[in-house]
Parts: C-alpha cells; structure tokens; sequence
C-alpha cells in the first residue's frame, strides 16, 4: 500500500497497544515510524531494475524476518523510552503488530510480498484492493489525526482507534468478498461464450473496490472483462488484447523473462516495439495499470535477423493514464458502461465474445 496508509494504519495500532502508557500522541508517532519500517528496502540499490521489482516486499516484509527482528526493536524502546521501562511485553507486542500489520496489508494488494522468507520465496498477493484505496485510508487518517491532538488518553480515543481499525478490516473483508463475486460471474459469463480461461484474475480498478477488471488468459490471447460488484452482464465490457507469445520463441533462455513470468505468476504480454538501438521485446506486468499503461514494463532484448539478443533489462517510463480514464472509470462505477477509450479498437459485444480469438498475434523474432 502506499506510504500514507502505511503510516496511519501503524499509528493506528501504536495508538491501541500503547496509547494508555505513552498517551495517544506519542503512541501514534511511535507506531507510524514502525509502520514504515519494512518499506525501507526500497532503499537497497540494485543493478538490475528487474531484481529491484521482484526483490521489492521481500526479507523486509517477511513475517519471519519480523518476528526476529521485534526483540531487538522492542528492546530499544524499553531502553529509551521511559514510559516502557516496566513494559517490555506490551514494547515487544507493538512492535510485533506494526511490522506484521505492514506486511500483511500489502499481501493483499497484487504486487505480491515474500511472507515467509527465506523459506519460501513465494510472492503473495491476494490482491482484492488496490494500491490506493481512500474508503480504507480514511478512518486510520482520521484517527491518527485525533491522537496527535491528544497528549493524554481518554475513554473517547479508545473508542476512536478501535472503530477505526474495525472498518478498516471490514473494508478488507468486503473487498475479499467482492473479489469472489465478480470472478465467479465472470468466470460463469466466459462459460456460456464456451471460453476455458487458462487463468483468470479479479483485481479492482484504481482508487475503488466496485469496479474491477477480470483478467482472462486464453491461448494467444488475454480479455479484460470491467464489471461492477452489483450489475449484470449488460453492464460489463469486454476487449481483446494479443500476449505476443510468439515473442517468446526467439527469447532464448533469457533471465529477465524468466524473472518476470515467474513474479507476473503468467499475466504478462510481450511486444516488439522501437527502443534505443533498434526493435526491443517489452515485458509488461498485466496486473498493475491499465491497457496499454501499465505501470511495471521492462525492454529485456534487442530484436536481430534471426532472433533476439538479450540485453541489460531497462524500465520503461510512460503515462499512466489520462482524464478519459477518470471519466471512464466514473461512468461505469454508476454502472454506464462506456467504451474505454484507450482499448476502442479491441472492444467486444458481448455477443462476439467466442472461444476462437480473431486478433493478429505478434510475430515471433
């Protein structure tokens, strides 16, 4: 999640573990400085941009990692903060919620976040609310502002703090349960075209969870299916887009790819487009930004008479989105289902939607 709510979602449950010792001000600054603790690794340097997208959310936001590191920090706090010097278990047990919270908030956004490191290296990501969400952010926001207006607790800010994180978890658990519902009647919609996604992937558009994108894979192809929580099929757009798997190919073993795929867990495209020197493969993540702007997309080689020779991978910069988006995007959270303007020509009626894909696949190198 973004940093904000990072912060206020710490001071949040600063506030309820030590809010009665240090009073709510200091309590909410103590737990916010905690809460931001394991995205500190962005700050690790790494000479590949592709091991710093795939290594970001990883030995820092590891529940293990966490639970290691609690006595050490803890401790520090007993030492210097004389309030906790008789309250080592309540010192450790803030630390300990602030850390864990951080990571598990950001498993449940798409990136993917590495839990249980170094015994695993799975990336997880349940991915039910996006990035940015303001219906989550706002009653911790709330709350934290009230405590750093409050040198001493009160009955009042007990209340405040646990209403806040009370619907800030429900907001958690709606999005959980709306994710399951528009993957299911998508899932039902491709079943009547006759469509056997290979994998399918619900994932809210920006800044809500009513409106989402549903990711099919399907041979050469991919669909986004945008469809509201509460409408039927009348009220969900379709469009093709080619995966350019034929690019692949001439990839050879090419380590970026194999990264890549691997962190995209499948919901990935290549392109051949103009770069530098010369055409270049483009990787583009599926899950994050919208069609064509995606947020995570790396030129990984350079294309020759052929085949492919890799290169140094590079991260592309590019827009992420335009006012038309903004309209889209509130047109169909009021269930207008207006074209998206950025994906016209790969729109399709319902009634064209089929198991044979008629778009031109990217040819190999």
């Amino acid at each position: 999640m973004d940093t904000l709510t990072q912060i206020v979602l710490g001071a949040g449950v600063g506030v309820a573990v030590l809010g009665r010792r240090l009073g709510p001000r200091r309590a909410a600054i103590a737990g916010g400085l905690l809460g931001t603790l394991p995205d500190l690794d962005v700050l690790i340097r790494f000479d590949d941009p592709v091991d710093a997208f795939v290594g970001h959310r990883g030995w820092s936001h590891s529940l293990l990692v966490q639970t290691a590191l609690t006595p050490l920090l803890g401790e520090a706090m007993v030492r210097f903060i004389a309030a906790l010097r008789w309250q080592r278990p309540l010192a450790y047990l803030a630390v300990f919620l602030c850390l864990t919270t951080h990571a598990l908030l950001d498993a449940m956004t798409i990136y993917g976040t590495k839990l249980l490191w170094p015994l695993s290296g799975e990336p997880y990501a349940v991915g039910s609310i996006f990035i940015i969400d303001a219906l989550y952010t706002l009653p911790l926001l709330v709350a934290m502002i009230w405590a750093l207006c409050l040198p001493q607790w009160s009955r009042r800010m007990g209340w405040v703090v646990t209403v806040a994180l009370t619907l800030s978890t429900a907001y958690l658990g709606w999005s959980m349960a709306a994710q399951q519902i528009v993957a299911q009647r998508a899932q039902a919609m491709l079943g009547r075209a006759g469509i056997a996604a290979e994998r399918l992937l619900a994932i809210p558009t920006p800044f809500n969870s009513y409106l989402w994108r549903v990711i099919a894979l399907q041979d050469g192809r991919y669909l986004n299916l945008y469809l509201p929580v509460f409408a039927g099929s009348a009220k969900t757009s379709i469009y093709e887009h080619p995966r350019g798997l034929p690019l692949a190919t001439c990839l050879g073993g090419n380590p970026s790819l194999d990264k890549l795929a691997w962190f995209s867990r499948g919901f990935y495209r290549l392109d051949q487009r103009p770069g530098q020197l010369g055409d270049e493969v483009v990787f583009s993540d599926l899950r994050m930004g919208l069609t064509p702007n995606y947020a995570f997309q790396f030129a990984i080689a350079q294309v020759q008479p052929g085949g492919a020779r890799p290169i140094p991978a590079r991260r592309l910069d590019g827009p992420r989105g335009t006012w038309a988006d903004i309209e889209w995007l509130l047109a169909n959270l009021v269930h207008d289902p207006v074209v998206r303007l950025a994906e016209n020509e790969a729109w399709l009626r319902m009634a064209d939607l089929s198991p044979a894909t008629g778009i031109k696949s990217a040819n190999a190198c």
